[in-house]
């Protein structure tokens, strides 16, 4: 067997790896990535969990269950009849099929074009040689190949809940659940994170009755103690059954259904029957069949790999990005991190500003924020200033007949820099991307305010938010 050389290789194909395999190559390196997903005949899937069963999918079946949503119900102001209106599920998987197929062909081209030899299988390490790594490609055809620097980027792995084991039939993953057959009468969903609170509104709007069970105390924690609220109330007013502080006793497979029981926040033991169980209790860093121990690569108590600021390993020239490392496991931070390695492989200074990565929410209403929340510069003990403004007085929100939520912003109270964006309402995942560049640059809450908005537009609600910081509006 013939070894293959190269400058970089990058081992996974998800959002963290192949972004860095593109960017060291346009840096001029002799690039390699390695991705073992499959698509349904065997072929090559490069995009990792995002594109495959993440954020892409689970995007085109909200948007598919929302178009539904509008059509049985709120077709009718706008003038418009559409009677018997029916769902075909098996269409609507196809189609999210296609949307993630495109992605898997769109990544395949971009490697084309930049020059980068793509690899189908998995990477493993065999050991330190010369200066560099060898690797192993165990795919249709066993592939050696070498690399002076090494990127790992294989990401994560849905966590299991003990005694509940995944069989993607009745109790699934995030994987399982985007290829629900037919729309399920009752639906259980443990975990009231980003995935339980997308994939339950997606069925929930196909006609399935939703219960979400959370352990926390509290409904979305890390979200600013106003949106969570805000959230809470819409959610329940959509018809999501959303129970916290319970601890789950047992799971059992019946004939064709799972049996939940668990004791509520008060206690009292409780029996919840369900036709499919979706379990989104967190993510774990993938390192399975790397074989770190050929090159005494360290992994911490939770099995990420160990690295610094800047994505170095303990091993000279091994780096490592997204999900497998410590930090957001959000595609995006993945991303900023791939190229900001590509570059500093290539004697650049990689950015990444962990302070100003977006989180969101991709319900109806859109949850998004970055930067601080109040109860964290209250924690902190940060002097700080509030403005918030609804969509209810948007005149845009008014038109798109979606007025739910508002925009809040926190400002320092002595400098006015923006410490955080919070919002929960229409197109909020378009509209955080304002506040990400204006923290990025340090901007004031009246930089915002004075920069001129569109009219009528949604992010006049965010210029409102920043007017309202110092106690000023100009209610458009």
């Amino acid at each position: 067997m013939s070894t293959k050389n190269f400058d970089v290789v990058v081992i996974g194909g998800g959002p963290g790896g192949y972004i860095a395999a593109i960017r060291a190559a346009q840096l001029g390196f002799n690039a390699a990535c390695i991705d073992e997903w499959k698509n349904e005949k065997g072929g090559p899937a490069p995009g990792g969990t995002c594109t495959n069963v993440g954020c892409i999918p689970s995007k085109a079946l909200l948007q598919s269950s929302e178009h539904f949503e509008h059509a049985n119900h709120h077709f009718a102001e706008h003038g418009i009849t559409a009677d018997n209106v029916q769902i075909d599920v098996a269409k609507m998987i196809g189609r999210k099929a296609t949307v993630v197929k495109q992605n898997n062909d769109g990544i395949l081209y971009l490697f084309k074009k930049n020059k980068v030899s793509f690899f189908h299988g998995r990477g493993s390490f065999v050991a330190a040689k010369d200066g560099g790594y060898e690797i192993k490609v165990a795919g249709a055809a066993e592939e050696l190949l070498t690399a002076k620097h090494v990127i790992i980027a294989t990401g994560s792995n849905a966590r299991q809940l003990p005694g509940a084991e995944f069989d993607e039939e009745l109790i699934l993953s995030n994987d399982g659940a985007l290829r629900i057959p037919a729309t399920p009468k009752k639906l259980g969903v443990i975990g009231s994170g980003v995935i339980g609170l997308e994939m339950g509104s997606v069925w929930r709007r196909l006609g399935a009755e939703v219960t979400i069970l959370e352990a926390m105390p509290a409904f979305l924690g890390a979200a600013d103690e106003a949106v969570a609220k805000e959230a809470a109330k819409v959610f329940k007013k959509q018809g999501l059954d959303i129970q916290l502080g319970v601890k789950i006793a047992s799971v059992t497979k019946g004939n064709g259904t799972v049996t939940i029981a668990y004791a509520d926040a008060k206690g009292a033991e409780q029996s919840l029957v369900v036709d499919k169980l979706i379990v989104s209790i967190g993510r774990v860093p993938n390192t399975i069949g790397l074989n770190p121990e050929a090159v005494g690569l360290k992994l911490d108590e939770r099995g990420a790999i160990v690295v610094d600021d800047e994505c170095k390993t303990n091993l000279p020239n091994v780096w490592a990005v997204g999900d497998v490392v410590r930090g957001p496991m959000l595609a995006h931070k993945a991303e900023e991190e791939g190229v900001a390695v590509a570059e500093r492989i290539a004697g650049q200074h990689g950015h990444v500003n962990f302070g100003t990565i977006p989180w969101v929410i991709y319900t109806s209403p859109e949850i998004a924020w970055v930067g601080k929340t109040e109860q964290q510069l209250k924690a902190e003990g940060v002097a700080y200033k509030a403005g918030q403004f609804p969509f209810m007085a948007n005149g845009r929100a008014r038109a798109l007949g979606d007025t739910t939520g508002f925009v809040k912003m926190l400002a320092d109270a002595k400098t006015d820099e923006i410490l955080g964006v919070h919002i929960i309402g229409p197109f909020a995942s378009e509209l955080i991307s304002e506040a990400v560049v204006a923290m990025e640059f340090k901007a004031s809450a009246e930089d915002i305010a004075r920069i001129c908005h569109a009219h009528p537009s949604l992010s006049e609600a965010t210029k409102e938010a920043a007017l309202a910081v110092d106690k000023r509006t100009l209610n458009f």
